[in-house]
């Protein structure tokens, strides 16, 4: 019993990293109705941006400033790097076939992973210890280190902060009216164009945000991080239904504990496979997801 207890712990820890991240893949499917597939570099970014930064400020001593600066930092820096890819990227080609949209996700996606490359170096680097680790208590014989708690803790203000913007700001409510009837949002004076930039930074800082909770957890980055993440975090969209925020939320958190019975319980081998496995699933059996909708569109 404790063992399970202490697997499913660490499930949900990881599972609201992928929850953070699925996110921004269902923001942007919701308003625009394509899938950006550069999300995930931009998580990969986020990281970067707080490792030099960490630099920049020479952070030698572990602290709650240290890690609390970095974290602000590296979300500011990914909705930045969100808010140009959505304006040089995607906004010339917004009343293009959608498959253009597609195929330029995916090209910025490979032009950040190969450009990281060339500049940050493939090689992995140490994530500077931005908050020091330990043992805090125990529930049922499983430990609880302050890390898992960081993680639980701001994934969860994060959460709830989006919730808040979503449903409790005229900026919300402008971003469901758009996700609703994006042909009627401009005669309420709702700029479409404002909105959408505003959903890929709200995207992109999560992003960032999961980043570093990764990053200090598992202190190695290099420019492919956020391949395997931004794939399980995708399937996790899909899996709670893609535009659904709150799909992506229990999708996250279920993908986040099955991964985690698997390495417990001796199959670590066919961790990566899951993610294809409930993907495949999904699109056999139930296309839109646990709380998706389905639309019928004219191609």
């Amino acid at each position: 019993m404790e063992e399970f207890l202490q697997h499913s712990l660490n499930g949900l820890s990881f599972g609201s990293i992928y929850a953070l991240v699925a996110l921004g893949y269902t923001m942007v499917y919701g308003i625009l109705g394509m899938i950006n597939f550069a999300h995930s570099e931009i998580y990969m970014m986020g990281a970067f941006m707080c490792y030099y930064f960490a630099l920049w400020m020479g952070f030698q001593t572990p602290s709650p400033i240290n890690f609390t600066l970095g974290l602000l930092f590296a979300g500011l820096m990914a909705g930045a790097i969100g808010f140009l890819v959505e304006k040089f990227a995607y906004k010339p080609l917004r009343k293009s076939p959608k498959m253009n949209s597609l195929i330029t996700a995916i090209g910025v996606s490979i032009l950040f992973q190969y450009g990281g490359q060339i500049i940050f170096g493939a090689n992995p680097k140490s994530f500077p210890t931005l908050i020091e680790d330990q043992n805090l208590f125990e529930i049922a014989g499983s430990q609880i280190h302050l890390i898992d708690l960081l993680i639980y803790g701001v994934s969860a203000l994060a959460l709830l902060g989006l919730h808040f913007i979503i449903y409790k700001t005229q900026t919300g409510r402008a971003m469901r009216a758009v996700s609703s009837r994006p042909d009627m949002s401009p005669l309420m004076g709702i700029d479409n164009n404002k909105i959408i930039s505003m959903t890929f930074i709200i995207g992109s800082v999560l992003a960032g945000i999961a980043a570093v909770l990764v990053s200090i957890k598992y202190p190695k980055i290099d420019p492919m991080m956020g391949s395997k993440i931004g794939m399980s975090a995708f399937v996790a969209a899909v899996f709670g239904g893609i535009g659904s925020l709150h799909g992506a939320i229990i999708g996250g958190l279920m993908l986040g504990v099955g991964e985690y019975y698997l390495i417990g319980y001796g199959a670590s081998t066919y961790r990566d496979a899951l993610s294809f496995t409930v993907l495949i699933l999904i699109l056999l059996y139930k296309p839109t997801g646990l709380f998706g909708s389905q639309l019928k569109e004219k191609i």
